[in-house]
Parts: structure tokens; C-alpha cells; sequence
């Protein structure tokens, strides 16, 4: 068993974190709270080759493994949750799937631009009565032999307003339930094809979520993914590497949280010393130091299962549910640690611990993790 980081995948780690602390951390308290879409910075993360991590060199992508992906999620998490959620459902949900499963056309059309962060894509499968449900999808799409109409409307979409690109779940076949779901590729610009206002949310602000409504949209067979019928499986075998992105996200989010605690608790003084000295800052410091360690190892742990071709849906599970709780406990803390300085902006602090919360509701809730991991212990 090899604990060592190689040469590549330090490399990556570095460009990382020396793109998220001189590129995304000026101006990213701005953009939080003018929910402004980091455009420019985006388009850097493409440039660098972030936005297609693990998709093969051919088709665009910088052929890396998946431990290299939750490195650089990391380091880019800690300054700035929002472009790092805009990473990972590009490179997890949308470029990956399309890698896996797309025809050789769709690739050459649609992965390729995509993994060279020309374009970014979007991911739809919550509707508003389908979130933790996924089976339940009400968006429909009538097969009209050369092609599908599409109608419904789609929830809490990321990239919803920025992409070109999205991978929409609809159901073709509602007598046969979620086998006849289907997956289908959908194009910015398509007639019938409307977006709702962006959402006004608590944390990752930078990102714009919206909904999606589709009024007769004629997508052609051509773009559908997989055989019919494959919809479900698609989204669910998808969302297990989305998951290892998303733990990675919440890992980040901690970590950037606990290494501002450490530096400003050596720096702020009470009591004629600087807090680190008080055994009760250290316990803290303690605590939140071991919980992130492990956090990374259970990213590790997936993220290598993924890259050997074993199954790694439950990993994938233990890392989001444990990084989640970890990045919520650590924030919490973090703001504690600040006191009131830890209340006010210009300290980060108070928007990492807004950004965690959404690492235990989006791709999978803590709640559906939990019922992954029971059903695969009981058997």
C-alpha cells in the first residue's frame, strides 16, 4: 500500500493551489456576494486543463487519474466552492459520462469541446418532485421514431445558465418506470427550450443554479446516450464519480477552513497569548486535523478503486456522507475560533461554512448515502 503522491500528481496539486490562491482568491468575497459566475476564471480552469481531467488525451482531456481530480478539487475548493462545483459537474457528471457511454459521433461533437473547457455542460436530473427520487422523473420524451419530444422541467440545475451542453433524464416509457428512462443530450438554443431564473441560495453563490423548461424540444435519436432504456443506470453509474467529486469539494472546503483557524489562532491573542496556546483552541485544532486526514483517505480510497476498475460506489458513499458532515463541523468551528471576526466577510470563514452545506444535500444527500451504504452491508 503506497501513501506517496508521485511527481505528476504533486505537480497537479501545485497548479491548483497556485491558480486558486492567485487567480480565484481576489475577488471571490465580490462574486459571493453578487452571485456573479466566475467567467474569466472558468475559462482559466479550461485553458489549464481542468475541466477535463480524466477524459483520454484524444478527445481533448489531460488523461489523468482520478487521484490527481480530488487533489486539484481540493486546492480549489479551499478558495472557492462555487468554480469548484463548476469543475466537478464537468469533469464527473458530464465529460466522464460521455467518455463511458457516449457513441464515437456524440464524442467527437460534444466531449472534445468540453474537455477542453471551450464549453461547459450541465447535468439535469432533479425535477421538482424528483430529487432524492430519482425514478420519479416527470420530464417526458416521446419517441417520434428520428426523434424525441421533450417536455417537463428541470430543478436546481448547475451551470444551468453558462453551459451548452445538457444531459437531460426523461421518461420515454412510464409503464416500464425507471427502465424507461432515457438519457439524451440537449443543446443550448434548441426551440422550446426556456431557462428560469437563476436561484438566490445560502452558499456557492458564484455558480448559477437554475431551472430548465422544455416545451416540445426535438432532440434526435442521434443524441440519446446508451441503448433506450439506459437512462437511470446512466445517471446512477455517473453520479458514483460525481460523488467522489463532491466528498472532494466538502474535503476542500475543511481543509481551507482549518488552515485559516491554524494561521489566525497563532496571530490573535486573549488572555496575554495567542489562542493557540489555550488547550481548548488546541483540542479543536486537534480534532479538526484528524477528521480532515481521514476525510482525504476516504477520497483517496475511492478515487483509487475508480482509477483500478474495481467498484467503488460504496466508497464513493463512505467519502461524500463523512467529508460532508467533516466540512460542516469543521466550519461551524472555524467561525467559533474567529469569534466575531469569524462573523464578517472579509474572513472567508463565514462563506466556507455557508458553501459546506450543500455537500450534504446536491448528488446524493447524506440520507440517500446512508441508504447506500446500509443496503450494501446488510446485503
Amino acid at each position: 500500500m503506497e501513501f506517496e503522491l508521485n511527481e505528476e500528481q504533486l505537480m497537479i496539486q501545485k497548479a491548483a493551489r497556485d491558480f486558486a490562491q492567485n487567480e480565484l482568491k481576489p475577488g471571490v468575497i465580490e462574486r459571493d456576494e453578487h452571485q456573479k459566475f466566475p467567467k474569466e476564471q472558468v475559462k482559466r480552469l479550461g485553458e489549464l486543463g481542468f475541466l477535463g481531467m480524466m477524459i483520454d488525451s484524444k478527445y481533448g482531456g489531460g488523461g489523468l487519474d482520478t487521484i490527481s481530480y480530488v487533489l486539484a478539487m481540493e486546492e480549489i475548493s479551499k478558495v472557492d466552492a462555487s468554480a469548484s462545483v463548476i469543475m466537478s459537474v464537468n469533469n464527473s457528471l458530464v465529460c466522464w459520462g460521455l467518455q463511458e457511454y457516449g457513441t464515437e459521433e456524440q464524442k467527437q461533437k460534444y466531449l472534445i469541446p468540453l474537455a477542453k473547457g471551450e464549453i461547459i455542460g450541465a447535468f439535469c436530473l432533479s425535477e421538482p418532485e424528483a430529487g432524492s427520487d430519482a425514478t420519479s422523473q416527470h420530464t417526458t420524451a416521446i419517441d417520434k421514431g428520428d426523434h424525441y419530444l421533450l417536455n417537463g422541467t428541470k430543478n436546481w440545475i448547475t451551470n444551468g445558465g453558462s453551459a451548452s451542453t445538457f444531459l437531460v433524464m426523461a421518461q420515454t416509457d412510464a409503464s416500464k418506470k425507471h427502465k424507461g428512462i432515457n438519457a439524451l443530450i440537449v443543446e443550448k438554443g434548441m426551440p422550446g427550450f426556456t431557462l428560469g431564473p437563476k436561484e438566490s441560495k445560502l452558499g456557492i453563490r458564484g455558480s448559477d443554479t437554475h431551472s430548465l423548461m422544455f416545451s416540445d424540444v426535438k432532440v434526435p435519436k442521434a443524441n440519446r446516450i446508451g441503448e433506450d432504456g439506459f437512462g437511470f443506470k446512466f445517471a446512477m453509474k455517473t453520479l458514483n464519480g460525481g460523488r467522489i467529486g463532491i466528498a472532494s469539494q466538502a474535503l476542500g472546503i475543511a481543509s481551507g477552513a482549518y488552515e485559516l483557524a491554524l494561521a489566525y489562532s497563532k496571530e490573535r491573542k486573549a488572555f496575554g497569548k495567542p489562542i493557540s496556546e489555550h488547550q481548548a483552541i488546541q483540542f479543536k485544532l486537534a480534532d479538526m486535523a484528524t477528521e480532515i486526514d481521514a476525510a482525504r483517505l476516504l477520497c483517496f480510497k475511492a478515487a483509487w478503486l475508480k482509477d483500478n476498475k474495481k467498484d467503488y460506489s460504496l466508497a464513493a458513499s463512505f467519502a461524500k456522507v463523512f467529508a460532508s458532515r467533516v466540512a460542516m463541523e469543521t466550519t461551524v468551528e472555524v467561525v467559533q475560533i474567529h469569534g466575531g471576526y469569524g462573523y464578517v466577510k472579509e474572513y472567508h470563514v463565514e462563506r466556507l461554512m455557508r458553501d459546506a452545506k450543500i455537500t450534504q444535500i446536491y448528488e446524493g444527500t447524506t440520507e440517500v448515502q446512508k441508504m447506500v451504504i446500509s443496503r450494501a452491508i446488510l446485503g
